[in-house]
């Protein structure tokens, strides 16, 4: 029997925090640090052993299918259709027809991770990525005994009893369990928030004598709302360094550029992020993420994400201000 892991990652989130962009791009196709927030966690997984992927999908999922398809021919990837937003519990458990007892990976489709895969696969144990936060109200948290063993898990508990933050990966040697509670939680219509909970699937399981431990996430980049998008691409950038040449332009590192993308007379950096068919003239650009196909003309933009085919145009102006004047340039 194959034992091979099994990545399941869940994509079919609307991102209605990362608008006006999300409405033409599903979110997990947006740019960070040279490209697509899911090419950042496909990226992995043939370092990881993995090859099997099941890609759960909702909206503009033809565009996910298309850009895996075209990028990463070497993965075998299933698509399950989560046709209604019911929560992440259900998303997962679209996967339960593709899962039989290899291991399961589970990771977020809108996050990326700074964490030892390897040691996690290897380990032998089910386990959840956890990272200690100084505001644990606002996410799923875990408790834990006196053998590093999971004990409870609380989505945003009023009076958290501790500190450890679900960051977004799984790690389960059977998966099995996993799914027939949270299939058990759909029959019996159990929902927190409204909807269909990983977090309360998983405590079924834990209650019913599951063993679960825990693995640190030294590097957690949330890439839901645009401010946080770009920290994630100010965070990734310095880590990766560096800056093309571009005769006539001056890239103050770190710059990423990605194929066929155009820099003519501009001065571009630091942070900043050029999709593969952008075209950037007359302009300066710091701050920011540039999507596939944008154009930034003869403008001065800071803290900003220029959306895929979006064009931004502005004006540059010459003055002539005396000594205590003052005067506005449209």
């Amino acid at each position: 029997m194959d034992r091979s892991t099994l990545a399941v990652i869940p994509v079919a989130g609307v991102g209605t925090r990362l608008r006006p962009h999300t409405f033409t791009l599903p979110k997990v196709l947006l740019n960070v640090a040279g490209k697509p927030i899911l090419a950042h966690i496909l990226d992995q997984l043939p370092a990881l052993g993995i090859r099997r992927v099941v890609l759960i999908v909702g909206h503009m999922g033809d565009l996910v299918r298309g850009y895996v398809g075209k990028h990463y021919p070497g993965l075998e990837v299933t698509y399950a259709e989560q046709p209604e937003r019911l929560g992440l519990g259900h998303a997962v458990s679209l996967a339960a027809p593709f899962v039989d007892a290899r291991p399961v990976l589970v990771i977020l489709g809108d996050t990326i991770f700074d964490v030892d895969l390897k040691g996690v696969l290897a380990g032998g144990m089910s386990r959840i990525g956890v990272r200690e936060v100084d505001d644990p109200h606002r996410f799923g948290i875990v408790e834990t005994n006196g053998d590093g063993l999971v004990t409870r898990m609380v989505e945003k508990p009023e009076h958290p009893a501790s500190r450890l933050a679900i960051t977004g990966i799984y790690f389960f040697t059977d998966a099995r369990p996993v799914m027939e509670a949270l299939q058990e939680l759909q029959r019996k219509n159990i929902r927190t928030r409204g909807e269909f909970q990983l977090t309360d699937g998983m405590q079924l399981w834990v209650e019913r004598g599951g063993k679960l431990g825990t693995f640190p996430v030294a590097g957690w980049y949330d890439c839901g709302k645009t401010e946080t998008l770009l920290e994630t691409n100010r965070v990734l950038l310095d880590r990766r360094g560096g800056a093309p040449q571009v005769p006539g332009s001056v890239l103050l590192p770190p710059v990423v550029v990605g194929e066929g993308a155009v820099i003519e007379n501009s001065i571009v950096g630091p942070h900043v992020s050029v999709a593969s068919g952008a075209r950037l003239s007359n302009a300066v650009v710091r701050d920011s993420i540039i999507n596939e196909d944008a154009r930034v003309e003869d403008i001065l933009i800071e803290g900003s994400v220029v959306g895929s085919g979006a064009r931004v145009r502005g004006g540059f102006r010459r003055v002539n201000v005396g000594d205590s004047s003052e005067t506005s340039v449209p």
